[in-house]
């Protein structure tokens, strides 16, 4: 399974349309070049008597949309998010005064990103990993269900919370996604997370989580602070 970030989708309209102009502007360069050197035999017969653009005009037009392609590409770089997840042992979460594992998500760019979409899947213990990267997926409320078939109760002995679509992720930002205690981690080997977040130029950005890696499945103590 890959757990790299992605881009998913990029915006339509300003990735699809620059991207347009680009190809549009080399082919009235490459027929302007064309009729230029053509002989007038051919040039004086329709179409190829229609002249579009002059090769001058036409190079103008390759340089203008292919420097808005790049702008655009530079843009989109700098406002990409950088989606991440850490975790640590805590108290103070469970009740009973339990220790708990407890994973959030970390948007370390420098822009705000918007959650369009997040599902779940929940590896029991003993199961393997799916073949299949696409299956399995579930929402919240499915994941929550299926680790209860598996003895955990909700909000006792774990927590999936809830995160609309829409919600910011700003730059810098931590999210919570869930906390689990042993009783939890005991009956669930991986809980994967699929977040989808929307920059500032309308690209969709893809990031799988698993939440319960390099958890402490039987802590014996919290972690100290992280830096």
């Amino acid at each position: 399974m890959d757990e790299s970030q992605r881009v998913v989708r990029r915006n339509r309209l300003f990735s699809g349309l620059v991207t347009c102009l680009v190809y549009l502007s080399l082919l009235l360069l490459v027929y302007s070049v064309w009729r230029e050197n053509a002989p007038d035999s051919l040039t004086a017969t329709w179409p190829w008597k229609l002249e579009l653009l002059d090769g001058q005009t036409a190079i103008t037009a390759v340089v203008g949309s292919m420097g808005a392609a790049l702008a655009r590409a530079q843009y989109a770089r700098a406002v990409r998010p950088a989606i991440g997840h850490f975790g640590r042992v805590t108290e103070g979460i469970a009740p009973d005064g339990r220790l708990a594992w407890v994973c959030r998500v970390i948007n370390a760019a420098q822009d705000v990103a918007v959650v369009e979409q997040i599902d779940y899947r929940v590896v029991p213990s003993g199961d393997a990993d799916p073949a299949d990267d696409e299956a399995g997926w579930v929402d919240r409320e499915e994941a929550e269900r299926a680790i209860e078939e598996r003895g955990p109760v909700d909000r006792t002995d774990f927590t999936l919370h809830f995160i609309s679509v829409g919600k910011p992720l700003p730059a810098q930002g931590v999210m919570p996604i869930g906390w689990f205690t042993e009783a939890a981690m005991t009956a669930v080997r991986h809980i994967h997370v699929r977040l989808r977040v929307t920059d500032r130029v309308g690209d969709t950005h893809e990031r799988i989580i698993d939440v319960l890696k390099g958890a402490d499945r039987s802590a014996g103590r919290i972690d100290p602070p992280l830096l």
